[in-house]
């Protein structure tokens, strides 16, 4: 996928891959970094690495901070494979039950923690496009043509389906499909109750998309 985009991303523009656990493998770390790009990717606390000609488990780093600390260890070589010099860090916020491990090639521990907090703005879309919302998990598509062509399909779904969301907002549906002292819901996830409640009621949907020919 790395070799795919890097050839559609315009020469110049300055790219950072977000990475959950299953994206911290060396390989991919290599590939980004021979495509230029920065990467930020959580680790496990089960992964060894070597600092300083020492030899250690993540965890142990884990074992000796407190919440709101970070350890910041620049030239690791990771895994047995000493893969690096890569940045390591160990993070612990305020709030959280554990330490998070990130490995990086960002020369700046604050800068790599700030963009890694956006990954987390990805999950609801996500779920919203899988489990809670699409179900596009259940197509068991394996073609990328086929499979791109149901993204581009969902992701526009999704855009009206939020769209519908503010109109609820906007427009005082929330308390009918949802409740009236209090919203706990996203705004897709109100644009999906809308939606239904519109087609149960039998209410014209004036929201739509229109192609001009």
């Amino acid at each position: 996928m790395v070799e795919l985009v890097s050839g559609l991303v315009p020469e110049g523009a300055s790219v950072v891959f977000l990475g959950d656990g299953e994206f911290d493998g060396i390989r991919l770390q290599q590939t980004m970094q021979d495509a230029g790009w920065f990467y930020v990717c959580r680790t496990g606390c089960h992964m060894t690495a070597s600092w300083d000609g020492e030899s250690f488990r993540l965890d142990t780093l884990g074992a000796c901070i407190k919440p709101g600390t970070l350890i910041e260890l620049s030239e690791v070589l990771l895994t047995r494979e000493d893969y690096g010099p890569i940045m390591l860090l160990c993070c612990w916020a305020k709030g959280y039950k554990d330490p998070l491990y990130l490995v990086t090639n960002m020369a700046s521990a604050e800068e790599a923690c700030r963009v890694y907090t956006k990954r987390f703005r990805i999950e609801t879309f996500f779920s919203d496009q899988k489990s809670r919302g699409f179900h596009l998990h259940k197509s068991h598509l394996s073609n990328p043509q086929r499979l791109s062509r149901l993204l581009i399909a969902a992701c526009l779904a999704y855009i009206w389906i939020v769209y519908l969301g503010s109109v609820c907002m906007q427009e005082g549906w929330v308390s009918i499909i949802h409740r009236g002292d209090r919203c706990d819901l996203s705004l897709f996830q109100l644009g999906l109750r809308l939606l239904d409640h519109f087609l149960n009621e039998n209410f014209p949907i004036t929201v739509a998309f229109h192609v001009f020919i």
